[in-house]
């Protein structure tokens, strides 16, 4: 039976990164795959992960399967983390999951299971794999605006008015913060008119937050969904911890449902064990135990804390650094947008025959859509992005 499937179509970010490895020039430049990487070109393991997963190895002494939602502290810690107090325990139900990809995954399926017919709206753009699972899902999916490509900053107009059209049974996909892959982020003040626009509606949010820490700070990076949550009778949350925990490989994500009350809770949270039993039973523990060590030990936490905001900073400096020198070469502000943007990314808006010039003439590697991991380039290698971006005409 199976000579009747078809090829599937490539990944463009899995396909450019073997376009990467099989090109021979050393002085080649990676900012196409959504990694965070030091200025030694590592992506390394936090301090405070290393630690916890030492006492883990001394003091482990079963690999026994835990709940179908996973441990129960596990949740606790990160629902603290992500909404830190502004919606009651009670009213939360929540499911580990295999990386945030997998908490994306659960909780379109549990809007699936609510209701087959519901409408997803997500920002244009948006992370190109929350298209692939609904189109694979068979959920419908309407695009609004989001990104300004004159001014690279958020279409806010545009939104509101694309987002006026939900409903009641629709989905309004959001990111928390550090939008990938454009950079541009919603205003405090745009994430309140976000929410009297959603109480309007009855629009249901679901809110895919993966980089939490990368922007403004482990605080200001939750304000939106804090406030959504605590605003809406109901919504979904998808927190990853593959970036600012740095545990990639080891697929580590939370999906939430917060409802108005504790007897909806309890079949949200029945409902969440109920898919995770039918997708892959048991979710992964290891990683899911560190992030719940670190989160829960003061120490642990307090290094992880300030490892997480030596990296923000970081990548703060390379936007600075990188809009500056554009301003210098090019004599204009038109760059100012890079370091204005928040996060791993920043989406320069130029077409993809300039992403193929720099790629060609410059052994610089960005996304088709020129989003640019800002992550990847180090203080040595601005000053050579800079230089590109001029010479190729951007």
């Amino acid at each position: 039976m199976f000579e009747t499937l078809k090829e599937q179509p490539a990944d463009k970010i899995l396909a450019l990164m073997q376009v990467y490895r099989d090109d021979p020039r050393p002085e080649k430049i990676d900012l196409g795959v959504g990694v965070y990487k030091n200025a030694e070109g590592v992506t390394p393991v936090m301090r405070a992960i290393k630690a916890a997963e030492k006492q883990l190895w001394e003091t482990e002494t079963t690999k026994s399967y835990t709940g179908l939602a996973g441990d129960p502290a596990f949740a606790d810690a990160m629902i603290d983390l992500v909404l830190g107090g502004s919606v009651a325990r009670g009213n939360i139900a929540a499911a580990a999951t295999p990386g945030g990809t997998g908490a994306v995954r659960q909780g379109f399926d549990m809007v699936k299971l609510a209701n087959v017919g519901a409408r997803v709206f997500y920002s244009d753009p948006t992370w190109p794999n929350h298209l692939s699972i609904l189109k694979h899902m068979g959920l419908e999916q309407v695009p609004y605006r989001y990104f300004d490509e004159d001014t690279r900053g958020v279409d806010f107009d545009g939104m509101m008015a694309d987002l006026a059209k939900a409903g009641a049974g629709d989905i309004v996909l959001l990111h928390g913060c550090c939008h990938n892959p454009t950079g541009a982020n919603l205003t405090q003040i745009q994430w309140q008119e976000v929410v009297a626009l959603l109480q309007k509606t009855g629009a249901t949010p679901m809110i895919d937050i993966a980089y939490q820490g990368f922007g403004d700070g482990l605080e200001d990076d939750a304000y939106g969904v804090r406030l959504v949550a605590s605003s809406v009778p109901e919504c979904l949350i998808a927190a990853s911890c593959s970036k600012n925990f740095g545990v990639y490989r080891e697929r580590t994500g939370l999906i939430m449902a917060v409802s108005a009350d504790s007897a909806r809770q309890k079949i949200n949270q029945g409902t969440l064990s109920f898919l995770n039993r039918q997708n892959y039973s048991f979710p992964p523990d290891h990683g899911a135990r560190l992030v719940t060590m670190v989160l829960t030990d003061p120490a642990l936490r307090a290094d992880w804390a300030a490892e997480l905001e030596e990296v923000r900073q970081s990548m703060l400096g390379l936007r600075t650094q990188l809009a500056s020198e554009l301003q210098r070469l090019s004599g204009s502000d038109r760059f100012a947008f890079i370091g204005q943007h928040r996060g791993m990314f920043s989406r320069l808006g130029t077409t993809s025959d300039m992403v193929d010039k720099l790629r060609d003439e410059h052994a610089i590697y960005m996304v088709g859509d020129s989003r640019l991991n800002i992550a990847g380039l180090n203080t040595q290698t601005v000053p050579i992005l800079a230089e590109a971006i001029i010479k190729v005409g951007i």
